[in-house]
């Protein structure tokens, strides 16, 4: 049996020697751009066709060809590596964008350098020095305030903090406000709750803006007592039990509770059950941001998604064409992305008077 036959077609063949560039062309009889724009996934490979493009696969893995990583990143002054920076890894808003920003990274042949700051004041300041001491070609920041203009280019996801030559990628929040304060209204619900995202959050200010104008167009109020804030820097369940227990100890009624992201209207659930209210009889429950969990939760959580992987992937595809792009002129500004209500178990109508819990 040959070596061919034992490694199978497209398997690399570890003990191969590894070959050059010149090698590979003549075994291809193909031209040194042409292999290079496929391999590195250039724009310019679009136009070269599909059977072209796995022939070169397949010859890659077959001889064990290995592109000059240093050569290429000295020839186009690049490193093809992009930083991006975020609060967290645990929780589930980070680990969506998260994964739609590797996936389009990936596809463009770029290094995806992670790094947390966890809102903390010193590690804001120090890690963005950090990847541009590692010569990122460019920073993605997710809900991580950017206030100065930064000498690569960058994008930022939920920023909310116009700066020269930053682009901001940010949720439609006035219509996410809509859409859950009228699906309450078309339920009954008059008396909402909200639970305020932390100080430090770059969406905090802007979504309970929202929450005040539109509830004052549809002629609701949400008077400060029915309204409080999350505290701490916890990205788990407990910062909504904390808040709920906090809004549920002021004796004020509410029949149904709008709370700033599913992580914590997860951990409100919780203190609503041990309050004697059942969530939706007594209380309905709308949530934020649609993570994976949301859908498991029991009972299955009503919110308002973001389109996070959407929203990462768009990010890094912007970032990747100011990379490639001139840089003279760059604007700033602000994309918005639309959300969606998804109506789960978390919320039906209200009880009369005379049956609510609260």
């Amino acid at each position: 049996m040959t070596q061919r036959q034992r490694g199978g077609r497209g398997e690399r063949n570890s003990n191969a020697k590894v070959i050059t560039l010149k090698e590979l062309t003549k075994i291809l009889d193909l031209s040194p751009t042409t292999i290079s724009l496929v391999l590195n996934r250039a724009r310019g490979a679009k136009s070269i066709p599909k059977e072209t493009k796995d022939r070169i696969f397949e010859a890659v893995r077959k001889y064990n060809y290995r592109p000059n990583f240093l050569a290429r990143s000295l020839r186009v002054r690049r490193t093809f590596s992009v930083g991006v920076l975020v609060p967290e890894l645990s929780d589930g808003y980070s680990a969506q964008v998260l994964a739609g920003i590797e996936e389009r990274l990936l596809d463009a042949g770029y290094l995806c350098l992670v790094t947390t700051h966890h809102h903390r004041p010193e590690l804001l300041e120090d890690r963005p020095l950090l990847l541009y001491e590692r010569c990122v070609d460019g920073i993605i920041a997710v809900d991580t305030p950017i206030r100065e203009q930064p000498p690569t280019p960058v994008v930022c996801v939920s920023g909310h903090h116009p700066v020269p030559g930053v682009l901001n990628i940010e949720l439609d929040h006035g219509q996410a406000a809509r859409l859950a304060l009228e699906h309450l209204l078309g339920l009954g619900h008059r008396e909402i709750a909200v639970i305020q995202g932390q100080a430090f959050s770059s969406d905090t200010q802007v979504r309970w803006e929202s929450i005040q104008r539109v509830a004052g167009e549809l002629g609701v109020e949400i008077p400060p007592e029915r309204v409080v804030q999350l505290e701490g820097d916890s990205p788990l369940p407990d910062t909504g039990y904390e808040a709920a227990k906090r809004l549920l100890g002021r004796g004020v009624s509410f029949t149904a509770l709008f709370s700033f992201n599913d992580i914590s209207a997860f951990g409100a659930i919780r203190a609503l059950r041990e309050a004697g209210l059942r969530v939706p009889e007594d209380v309905s429950v709308v949530g934020f941001d649609d993570i994976w969990e949301a859908s498991y939760h029991i009972p299955p959580l009503t919110t308002i998604r973001q389109p996070l992987e959407e929203m990462g992937r768009l990010a890094a595809s912007m970032l990747l064409e100011r990379i490639q792009g001139p840089r003279n002129g760059e604007e700033g500004g602000v994309v918005l992305v639309r959300p969606e209500l998804v109506v789960r178990a978390s919320t039906a109508p209200a009880p009369d008077k005379g049956d609510a819990g609260r």
